[in-house]
């Protein structure tokens, strides 16, 4: 983004109340932090959410962020993991989302998981308070035309039908969804701690952050069986809608060979059961606190398209879990993504009509931390432009430019599909950078490099960034 002194900083007076600078349609994690950056730098904000008047097929609350999957934003190791970096430099830009996510983190080893209910509260409050910035309930149901003014659309993956059949009609495309599926939560005190116990993979954090259930061999097929045998929700008019690929239901990843869970979601390395510690489960499976109370934990990795009764009934099969209550049980819904390569210019807009952008999931990133990473882009890009000036990206060396680089440039094969940020986003280091001496770098020294250079291109960056006009 260009300097902004050639125009001068907005003070709430200078901007009409009754004409918003920019509308901001969905208080998802997208639309919450675009709203915000585009009122701390100034703008006068409008962000439009649709429930409780319009309910979706995940969402349990009216809530603005809220949580309708995991609790967690992964792992928080700026160092060693690209989400970390990301959740790094997010801070940097004074991300709402992460100032809310710190605020009411709950024990998860080395990822940050958070109490979801308190977590969209704090989101909301802040917004709702914000002088600059109004939250209206309705539903919008067509794109904004020019004469509105500039508008950020961050519906998300349940995006309502009408509006999505406007935005199909806009851009011509027609099957743009795959399915993403929701992991149970169960009830802390309904887990038989005489068989579970407490402890972190490798013991991280701090060593006893989630609960392990584990299996043997003969429990380990049994389980599988059944799981293969289960009854699923049928597809119907989403038939052939592929899954991605990072939220797989458990089921499918089972499908896929009878050692795909026992060396992914229910792997049992870097655990020891502390009753047998001289004989390793076949498999575990892990929950992790799901509220700051404790009282509540999510099954990690079990995302599921079971029928209701076939959860129970399975998942009861697990050693631990075999008088387990849920506070909630697994579903499946339809999430809705653009050919964004095709459609969106580098900064967000929408290339037929670049008084709108696009933030969030609907553009095929994929996870909350990367969620909010976009709409903080598109409410940076979207307050430069109000301000006069032209946007600029940030460098694809830093997390936030990798991320936006693969929304927003065509894939040489020509395909697209929803990614979570890593480091095979990010261009190659240069060779100074990956050898000590002689030695080459690898694994966790070699991607701590890539946050040392993120981190030293994103302070250039940051330093052609407008300033907030009144601390928010």
């Amino acid at each position: 983004m260009v300097p902004l002194t050639s125009s001068p900083m907005m003070n709430s007076s200078d901007i009409p109340r009754a004409q918003p600078r920019v509308r901001v349609i969905g208080g998802g994690l997208a639309g919450s932090e675009a709203a915000w950056q585009c009122a701390r730098h100034g703008l006068s904000v409008d962000l439009v959410e649709m429930r409780p008047l319009r309910a979706t097929e995940a969402h349990v609350t009216d809530g603005l962020a809220e949580l309708v999957c995991s609790n967690s934003f992964r792992s928080d190791d700026a160092e060693g993991n690209a989400v970390g970096l990301l959740h790094a430099e997010m801070r940097r830009l004074d991300s709402l989302i992460m100032a809310c996510a710190d605020a009411h983190r709950v024990p998860a080893g080395g990822a940050l998981a958070v109490d979801r209910e308190a977590f969209s509260r704090a989101v909301q409050a802040r917004l709702e308070a914000h002088p600059r910035l109004a939250v209206t309930r309705a539903e919008v149901s067509s794109l904004p035309d020019p004469a509105s003014g500039s508008a950020i659309v961050a519906t998300g993956p349940l995006t309502a039908a009408p509006l999505a059949e406007a935005i199909r009609g806009e851009t011509g495309e027609a099957h743009l969804a795959f399915f993403d599926a929701i992991a149970p939560i169960v009830h802390r005190d309904s887990i038989d701690m005489d068989v579970a116990w407490f402890q972190s993979r490798y013991d991280k954090g701090d060593g006893a952050d989630y609960i392990n259930c584990p299996l043997d061999g003969e429990q380990y097929d049994a389980f599988l069986d059944a799981l293969l045998a289960a009854e699923t929700v049928a597809f119907k008019d989403w038939e052939g809608t592929p899954y991605f690929e990072g939220c797989l239901p458990i089921e499918v990843m089972a499908e896929r060979g009878r050692e795909t869970l026992a060396h992914g979601p229910m792997k049992p390395v870097g655990l020891t059961n502390p009753r047998q510690p001289d004989r390793k489960p076949r498999a575990v499976v892990q929950l992790r606190q799901d509220n700051a109370l404790g009282t509540l934990y999510n099954m990690v990795g079990f995302q599921t398209k079971l029928r209701h009764g076939e959860q129970a009934r399975i998942f009861r099969m697990i050693p631990g879990l075999e008088r387990a209550e849920f506070a909630r049980l697994g579903g499946i819904h339809r999430n809705t993504f653009l050919n964004s390569p095709r459609l969106l210019d580098p900064v967000l807009r929408l290339k037929s009509r670049p008084h709108i952008r696009f933030a969030g999931q609907i553009t095929g990133c994929e996870g909350y931390v990367e969620s909010a990473a976009v709409g903080l882009l598109a409410g940076l890009f979207a307050s430069a432009e109000g301000l006069g000036a032209d946007p600029r990206p940030p460098p694809v060396t830093t997390a936030l430019g990798a991320l936006l680089a693969h929304i927003t440039t065509p894939a040489p094969a020509g395909g697209f599909q929803p990614m979570n940020v890593n480091f095979g986003l990010f261009p190659e280091l240069p060779p100074e950078m990956t050898r000590v001496g002689k030695r080459k770098l690898r694994g966790r020294e070699r991607k701590a490099q890539y946050g040392r250079r993120a981190a030293a291109d994103l302070g250039v960056w940051l330093q052609q960034l407008p300033t907030p006009p009144v601390a928010a």
